[in-house]
């Protein structure tokens, strides 16, 4: 935790950095996915954006490791004293189960391209290494439970982006501004 016993009122530069930029891969992760796998026979453009969600999904995976870290290392913005203790608690929740899925969804993906028979080759220079060998069987588990997983995040995000949303336009209470930097603290 921070050495200062106040919390601070906005979320650190760093945080807010790594926020917004694992939100902008996961869409566009989540994007290609939906694309690529309604693209029939096996073309080019599909290998290519095969690779790209690959290469996103590790990216997230080790940006998401960081944030964790820094989660765990600086304190995060104290939430309105008037916010009820469900939303508190939902809040909590929320952003707990967020992490995970952002951990548990590229694992299962990489886990998926192993049982595949396919190696991740991060950007199409460093192959990664194979844990689990190729298995038909634990290769359309391990699909299921990455579009399930996938599914789950996009619940989750929309949620949390409703829940942002209420805060910043309902309740007023300047919420939203802790991880919006031109946002003032009060709308």
């Amino acid at each position: 935790m921070q050495t200062h016993a106040s919390a601070p009122t906005r979320y650190h530069g760093a945080a807010i950095a790594l926020h917004w930029l694992i939100a902008a891969l996961m869409i566009g992760g989540f994007y290609i996915g939906w694309i690529m796998t309604d693209i029939p026979g096996f073309t080019p453009t599909k290998l290519k954006y095969f690779s790209w969600h690959k290469w996103i999904g590790v990216t997230v995976f080790a940006l998401a490791l960081l944030r964790v870290l820094w989660r765990a290392t600086h304190r995060a913005p104290a939430l309105d004293a008037a916010t009820p203790a469900w939303q508190k608690a939902a809040a909590h929740l929320v952003h707990g189960l967020l992490y995970l899925l952002m951990l548990a969804i590229p694992l299962s993906g990489y886990f998926y391209s192993s049982a595949a028979g396919i190696q991740v080759v991060y950007l199409g220079i460093v192959p990664l290494p194979t844990i689990i060998g190729p298995d038909q069987a634990l290769k359309a588990t391990l699909r299921t439970v990455h579009v399930l997983l996938d599914y789950t995040l996009l619940a989750l995000v929309l949620m949390h982006v409703l829940a942002a949303l209420k805060h910043q336009f309902v309740d007023r209470d300047g919420l939203l501004a802790r991880m919006v930097p031109f946002l003032n603290t009060r709308a």
